[in-house]
């Protein structure tokens, strides 16, 4: 027996129409979400270049203190995170795409992204964390007179920009330079470099020399 159907009353014609603007509208989202690019990683953004001025300019302006007594075992470094997850390995993890770790949380496959030269590495032994602000050059600036505590806390600062992943031998070239002396081969990272130097040495109450600070101003006015 054939049955009929009724036509859809006014009301009902306007839930259909609903129904079939929401079924596009989540369509579209999802194709948006997976034609789209993936999330670069990165380390906490720091503050615009607007405010990394202005933290620049209540910078304490001063000579480097002396080297002497430094001691990268003043600044225990790659503490424990959770488990048996150390600092490094929550970088790698953080600043990494598609990485995989074993029971004992090392990194086994990834890939990184270098910011501060463009180079790409899929092993873990290929990549560096680096120290914005480094250890021997917070000695300098006034780290020299913090506890072990404090210092532990800067040497691995998950909340700023004090850590990023980036190829092994420029960072190594970097050493414990400051801007003024060695800025990423990367030109076009220098006014993200700067606003990450500037966030940490205003957080933690370091000093600049002033050819630091020239050099620092000259790349976030051309922010």
């Amino acid at each position: 027996m054939s049955r009929t159907h009724s036509a859809p009353t006014p009301r009902g014609r306007v839930y259909a129409r609903r129904a079939g603007l929401a079924a596009a509208l989540t369509a579209l989202l999802g194709t948006v979400v997976l034609s789209g690019p993936s999330a670069q990683a990165a380390p906490p953004t720091p503050p615009s270049a607007s405010t990394a001025r202005s933290y620049l300019s209540q910078l304490t302006v001063k000579a480097e203190g002396s080297s002497s007594g430094y001691s990268r075992d003043l600044f225990p470094h790659w503490s424990t995170q959770s488990g048996s997850c150390n600092t490094r390995e929550v970088v790698l993890k953080r600043d990494g795409e598609n990485v995989q770790q074993n029971s004992s949380c090392a990194a086994v496959s990834g890939t990184w992204r270098s910011p501060y030269d463009g180079g790409v590495w899929t092993a873990a032994s290929d990549v560096d964390i680096d120290h914005m602000v480094p250890l021997a050059e917070a000695w300098r600036s006034g780290a020299s007179s913090w506890t072990t505590s404090k210092r532990e806390g800067f040497a691995n600062d998950l909340t700023r920009a004090q850590l990023i992943a980036v190829t092994d031998n420029v960072n190594q070239s970097k050493g414990d330079r400051d801007p003024a002396e060695w800025m990423p081969p990367s030109s076009g990272y220098h006014c993200m470099y700067a606003r990450m130097w500037v966030q940490v040495k205003y957080h933690y109450d370091l000093s600049v020399d002033s050819a630091e600070k020239s050099a620092l101003s000259g790349v976030l006015n051309g922010c």
